[in-house]
């Protein structure tokens, strides 16, 4: 024994004489330290009901329930985490894993109550003496338990793609398709969103099990166009992604590109165990008017149920506007073609350069089938109406986009400008400065939008690719005469738009005639907007027919029309996009086959 430790017990008369440390008031007076993981709390406003806290939690301490006043919504499934504080270890792995950094903690540890169930608390959904804390545990920035960054998709660089129409982005391989995978947080919330309610957290689970036919048989169920929508679906899911709330959203649409890539067109029947199914099993028949989206999603429905299917097309190819009006390097047509020749391996009947209304009637396929769907799609555009507008060099988008699609010459200006904002002016734009480039050996095309570029409705990637190619984009401006002189088109006036909607929300652009520019230009294209051509109503067939806001038939729930045989679905009803135009062709197959099983 050391003398140490036989003087130590002495050591302690040293404190006799000082003044003991009281707490008076344990209750009240001793305040957790600053970064304390005590009583939780979430901010409503963030908070997205996503789930993921109650996913993480080992202890089965969180529940997601409903509260009164937090609506569901687009983006937010209006649930809110209940903590039980009988489970509850305090690890504060629900703060970490939370995406919006909604829930966090205050630094205050008591609480005194009789009643065992007020433990089970709803954080922000009652006052609180700790819900106005400062203090207390929050998610570390600098440490993530979510990798917030996306995989990055390889594209052909500006310099090598701007004469060429070949495709640009390049997919995922499976280590990148994978790792983008394990991103999901399978909150779920996506699939609200998503127009066809595709189940996107199973086809994302199955790309991390390697599971990529089960993924394909997945997408089937809800999407039969899944390399079309691949690559130029708009992907709302992605704009209410968990993820997208602290870093970039979950590359969904790329993702469902890489199932759809790994599987050889000449796989798609055993796959999907649809071998049985290339012949119909029932005598009834339905024809569709329309090789779209919506009128191929009906078609695949319908063909999968039994029916006999006959598709009839104006233009001399499936697609719709995914082939007539999207540039081939966004969408390759044997990209195209692998999906819808699939549809046509179903049995499924296909009528090419038959336009109804000139070459066979409505009244015709009424009597000659036992339902009808039209998904005639958005083909002619709009004009601005300007002055100058009717000249021969101005064209419109859909037209230039369909005549370059169908491999026809277009006449190609040294100097043009567009005006739009939107996907398709974003479409035509590129479409020119290639075109531009390989007639002339450079690029002269300025694209004008009444909306500025922070509200522009083109995706960002569109306008970035677009400067990238040497397109000019100069958005903000409306556009007010044509300059001609001896028949020939000089130019664009334009005066700087203020705003484009008033605060209800509509359509009322106010400009500000004092600032003004003008475009040189040889040629004009009008990208403002499309519209929908329903010439193959008879008069007889309209009269039976209720038409609602901007010339649409009004439907029901099922895309069925007053006429109870006539289905109507699409970009003519909902949309413009594609994804909308498949999520009303399965809808409405259902409610055919109900309709034909009466």
């Amino acid at each position: 024994m050391k003398l140490k430790d036989i003087l130590s017990p002495f050591n302690v008369w040293e404190r006799a004489a000082k003044k003991p440390w009281t707490i008076k008031d344990p209750i009240n007076d001793r305040p957790g330290a600053a970064n304390y993981r005590g009583f939780h709390k979430n901010d409503f406003d963030k908070c997205i009901g996503c789930g993921s806290c109650e996913e993480i939690c080992q202890n089965d301490a969180i529940d997601l329930v409903p509260v009164e006043g937090q609506e569901t919504k687009e983006g937010n499934s209006g649930l809110r985490p209940r903590i039980d504080y009988g489970r509850c270890c305090w690890c504060g792995l629900c703060v970490d894993i939370c995406p919006t950094g909604a829930l966090t903690m205050s630094n205050d540890y008591t609480w005194v109550a009789d009643d065992p169930e007020d433990y089970r608390f709803i954080p922000g959904a009652d006052k609180t003496k700790w819900q106005d804390a400062t203090k207390g545990y929050k998610r570390d920035e600098g440490i993530a338990l979510i990798n917030y960054d996306r995989v990055k998709m390889k594209e052909i660089e500006p310099e090598n793609r701007d004469k060429s129409f070949i495709e640009i982005v390049k997919g995922y391989n499976k280590d990148q398709a994978m790792k983008e995978a394990e991103r999901c947080l399978e909150c779920g919330i996506c699939i609200a969103t998503c127009p066809a309610h595709m189940d996107i957290p199973a086809y994302i689970a199955a790309i991390r099990d390697d599971d990529i036919e089960n993924a394909f048989r997945i997408l089937y169920e809800t999407n039969p166009l899944p390399e079309i929508c691949g690559r130029i679906c708009t992907h709302k899911c992605e704009t209410v992604c968990a993820l997208h709330h602290n870093g970039e959203p979950l590359a969904i649409r790329w993702l469902k590109r890489y199932i759809a890539d790994q599987i050889p067109k000449d796989k798609y029947m055993e796959v999907l165990g649809t071998e049985h199914l290339a012949d119909p099993i029932l005598d009834r028949k339905v024809a569709i008017i329309g090789a779209g989206p919506a009128g191929i999603s009906a078609a695949y429905y319908l063909a999968i149920m039994g029916y006999q299917v006959k598709i009839f097309e104006a233009l001399p190819d499936s697609g719709g506007m995914t082939r007539y009006g999207i540039p081939e390097y966004r969408l390759p047509y044997d990209q195209i073609e692998k999906d819808y020749d699939y549809i046509k391996s179903l049995g499924v009947e296909m009528q090419f350069s038959t336009r109804v209304g000139e070459d066979i009637s409505l009244e015709e396929l009424h009597r000659d089938y036992d339902a009808v769907f039209a998904g005639t799609g958005l083909h002619l555009g709009r004009s601005t109406r300007i002055p100058g507008s009717d000249n021969k060099r101005v064209y419109f988008a859909t037209d230039l986009l369909r005549e370059v699609s169908l491999g026809n010459e277009i006449d190609v200006a040294e100097k043009i400008v567009v005006i739009g904002g939107g996907n398709v002016a974003m479409d035509i734009t590129r479409t020119l400065a290639r075109l531009q480039n390989i007639k002339y050996g450079k690029v002269d095309v300025l694209t004008t939008s009444l909306e500025t570029e922070d509200i522009m409705p083109a995706d960002r990637e569109e306008v970035v690719e677009a400067r990238e190619e040497k397109a000019v984009i100069d958005p903000g401006w409306g556009p007010k005469e044509i300059e001609i002189s001896d028949g020939k088109i000089k130019g664009l006036h334009v005066v700087k738009c203020l705003s484009v909607f008033d605060e209800d929300g509509r359509f009322n652009p106010k400009f500000d005639d004092n600032q003004r520019k003008f475009f040189e230009a040889d040629m004009i294209v009008e990208s403002i907007g499309q519209g929908m051509d329903l010439s193959y109503l008879s008069e007889e067939i309209k009269s039976g027919l209720k038409f609602g806001p901007r010339g649409r038939i009004q439907v029901n729930k099922n895309f069925q029309s007053d006429l109870k045989w006539l289905f109507v679905g699409g970009d003519i009803i909902q949309g413009p996009d594609v994804i909308h135009g498949v999520a009303n062709g399965h809808v409405a197959a259902r409610a055919i086959d109900q309709f034909l099983k009466k």
